[in-house]
């Protein structure tokens, strides 16, 4: 393996030096896309199988929460030893969550195998950020951010539709095994070139032990801001401690000036995470209100995540192209935009009630214009952080984006949750009706926080797919 200081940055991305590299990063996240939508196809069938409603939405806090240990454990690690062994060791925890969710008798245990995905699928995406900086020269990396922009293209087609069917078929547990196996033989065929990698010029740095204790707290505030429903009388006070925790716990984490949006670089952390609260904690809602609430059938909810998932890679391909012709910030304010106009589509759905079909098209319209937005926004804010960390911090860097986006999306889901959890008692409408409205509030956030990222950076990679 030749790093991207050393190969003539002229080599395309499926040249020699970049082929295996490019192969084995793609195909991990084709593989954590399909478990992505699969899972959240799937989910009413399994919170009504395993008794777990109450739990719905910790199924998925959990799960982000996790994540942002995994990031920083994988982040500190790569930047020390570089990406292949803490890759190798997330697949491997990635692996046993999968397990353990095909194998769970009761919703605690599945939700408790969700956390160990977040921790393997936290530390997969960092270090793969990680591989990218340091294999990759700056002229291709917009390339390979369009290869996995690409990964997610199939998936998005397929695997709602392929997951209904798996557990209408075989049954939900099969989802996961299937999802095993295909994670088992990618990492066999891709592993032995990453762990070539070399390690970054940060390799000499301290072991990160105050940044492992605050994510820690970041995860163990999110789990229990999840769960707080189960309080009882004491969910509110529950809650409101939980966020404390969150927010003392998560500071350390991003860029000074993150939590309060400064212009900039934290406004950017900022942004990203308040994109994937608005997003997310929306789409944890959809395939339920449509299988539930409106009748229709699992594979048919399950298409809403498709449009979204397409109109996010063409989004995204979209914007690589245009490069310089659209500037980071207007893609980012366009962007915000367009997923204000999708979130509040789903939002005005339930609160209306139409009929199904009438439902079902206008949350897959409304979805379709969110995903776009997310694809034309998503991207830049990498870009942004990648120019902006210094040499040997792409680790750090890449960790504290990925962290804003876990703790943004796990902290809504969460909240959310426990709204749906208090409104749901009321009845089914007012569970959605008064669920959603919050979701495009934070989207309101992001569109407002969009303005305050800058357009540039002194760095040289601009564009990405």
């Amino acid at each position: 393996m030749t790093s991207s200081t050393t190969t003539a940055p002229s080599a395309g991305i499926l040249s020699r030096p970049y082929l295996v590299t490019t192969l084995g990063t793609t195909a991990l996240v084709f593989l954590t896309a399909f478990e992505s939508l699969a899972v959240t196809t799937v989910m009413p069938v399994v919170s009504a199988d395993l008794g777990g409603r109450g739990e719905y939405a910790t199924a998925f806090a959990a799960t982000l929460a996790a994540s942002v240990l995994g990031m920083v454990v994988a982040g500190g690690w790569a930047d020390r030893r570089g990406p292949g062994r803490p890759l190798l060791a997330a697949i491997a925890v990635f692996a046993a969550g999968l397990l353990a969710a095909a194998l769970a008798p009761t919703m605690g245990f599945f939700v408790a195998a969700r956390f160990l995905q977040g921790l393997g699928a936290g530390g997969i995406n960092v270090t793969l950020y990680v591989v990218v900086a340091l294999v990759f020269p700056p002229a291709l990396r917009p390339a390979v951010f369009g290869a996995f922009a690409s990964a997610w293209v199939l998936p998005s087609l397929v695997g709602p539709f392929l997951a209904a069917l798996v557990a209408q078929a075989l049954g939900w547990p099969w989802v996961f095994s299937g999802v095993l196996l295909l994670v088992l033989l990618a990492s066999a065929a891709v592993l032995p070139a990453l762990l070539r990698v070399p390690p970054s010029a940060a390799a000499a740095g301290p072991s990160p032990r105050r940044r492992f204790v605050a994510a820690a707290g970041v995860a163990g505030a999110v789990v229990v801001l999840s769960s707080a429903g189960s309080a009882g009388p004491w969910r509110w006070v529950a809650a409101a401690a939980a966020l404390a925790v969150l927010v003392v716990a998560v500071r350390p984490l991003l860029p000074p000036g993150s939590l309060t949006a400064q212009p900039g670089l934290p406004a950017t952390v900022a942004l990203r995470g308040l994109l994937a609260a608005a997003f997310f904690s929306t789409e944890v809602y959809l395939p339920l209100m449509l299988h539930e609430r409106f009748g229709l059938e699992l594979w048919l909810a399950g298409a809403t995540l498709t449009a979204a998932a397409v109109a996010w890679a063409s989004g995204a391909a979209v914007q690589g192209r245009l490069g310089h012709r659209l500037p980071h910030a207007r893609a980012v304010r366009t962007g915000s935009a367009l997923l204000l106009a999708g979130v509040a589509a789903q939002a005005v759905v339930a609160a209306v009630s139409p009929g199904a079909v009438v439902a079902g098209t206008a949350c897959a319209l409304g979805w379709f214009v969110a995903g776009a937005g997310m694809g034309l926004a998503y991207p830049r804010t990498t870009v942004l952080v990648l120019e902006q960390s210094p040499a040997g911090t792409e680790g750090a860097g890449s960790a504290a984006l990925t962290i804003s986006d876990a703790t943004g999306g796990g902290t809504a889901t969460a909240l959310t949750g426990l709204a749906f959890g208090a409104l749901g008692a009321v009845s089914a409408w007012a569970g959605f009706a008064g669920t959603l409205p919050l979701c495009a509030g934070v989207a309101v956030l992001a569109l407002l926080t969009a303005r305050r990222v800058s357009q540039g950076t002194h760095r040289r990679d601009t564009a990405v797919s």
